[in-house]
């Protein structure tokens, strides 16, 4: 019998055969934009707790979405697999309409990321088109609440067990979602704030990381409302608030702290549809006409062969 107290496990999406066997992937044609993902921070940041690049793990994650496409990955500052190194041979070409599309690992605005890009991309000479980063979106708030839960912060199941009354004093009975970026960054948390509160049936409030009397007004606020036990959820893969600072952070106002989002299938989800969206502006992948989709199995409509 299933733990009903705990998220099932996430599995890589299973490949269906024929030709429109993916929403995300489309048939193999020459010239197709490279996928390059912009990680904030040096290589030594963006390690998660098991010492593995956050860029490899989300190459690889992006790459069961999009098996056709050549992926790489690049660390807006250092020297060690460096952004420069990987826009490197995407030079303008008349053989394609584009070489390549940078998705940069945030959640959302991040001026010094985009900054960085911008000088990587001017310096290679790349002809590529940046997306926004990975955020707003709706399923960062899953995630989020899959790091609560790994933490035992709050209940894995968001349905059947929702309850605004924490069962044991480590849940919590408030949530921060921390942003780091400035106001845009703050912005784009209150949407997965709210997202969030809807899940686990708490108050989620939005807090800039980078400003402690922000976040000390929410947490203020949060206390004003009669939470204990408030927990600072970090928007962000990691490099952008390092684990040991955002611990600092959280002891000083008297709140816990979950681990970053880090690398996660979800967040490559997500990444892949920055990717695709582009292609949708530039024609190169459009939506299947009803004359193109198979007919369902065992209709007595199907069109003769």
């Amino acid at each position: 019998m299933r733990n009903s107290d705990r998220l099932p496990p996430r599995e890589l999406p299973k490949r269906r055969s024929g030709r429109h066997r993916n929403p995300l992937s489309f048939d193999n044609w020459f010239g197709t934009p490279a996928l390059i993902m912009a990680v904030p921070g040096t290589a030594e940041q963006a390690r998660d707790a098991d010492g593995e690049l956050i860029g490899a793990r989300m190459a690889d994650l992006v790459r069961a979405y999009r098996p056709e496409v050549t992926i790489r990955f690049g660390h807006t500052e250092g020297q060690e697999q460096s952004l420069d190194e990987a826009l490197t041979g995407l030079e303008k070409s008349d053989e394609r309409p584009l070489a390549g599309v940078v998705v940069p690992l945030v959640t959302a605005p991040h001026a010094a990321t985009s900054a960085a890009i911008g000088a990587a991309v001017a310096k290679a000479g790349a002809d590529v088109r940046v997306t926004e980063g990975l955020g707003p979106h709706p399923m960062l708030a899953e995630v989020l609440h899959l790091r609560l839960a790994e933490a035992g912060y709050v209940r894995a199941d968001r349905m059947r067990l929702i309850s605004v009354t924490a069962r044991n004093t480590t849940m919590a009975d408030g949530v921060v979602v921390g942003a780091v970026g400035g106001e845009g960054a703050v912005g784009a948390a209150g949407v997965t704030a709210v997202l969030l509160a809807a899940r686990l049936g708490l108050t989620v409030l939005p807090a800039d990381l980078e400003n402690e009397a922000s976040l000390e007004q929410v947490l203020a606020q949060l206390r004003q409302g009669g939470c204990q036990r408030p927990v600072i959820a970090p928007s962000a893969l990691g490099p952008e608030m390092p684990a040991d600072q955002l611990a600092d952070l959280a002891e000083r106002f008297g709140a816990r702290a979950c681990a970053s989002l880090g690398a996660d299938s979800l967040l490559g989800k997500i990444a892949a549809l920055r990717y695709a969206e582009v292609l949708n502006s530039l024609g190169v992948e459009q939506p299947p006409t009803a004359e193109e989709l198979p007919a369902p199995v065992g209709s007595r409509h199907r069109p003769e062969s």
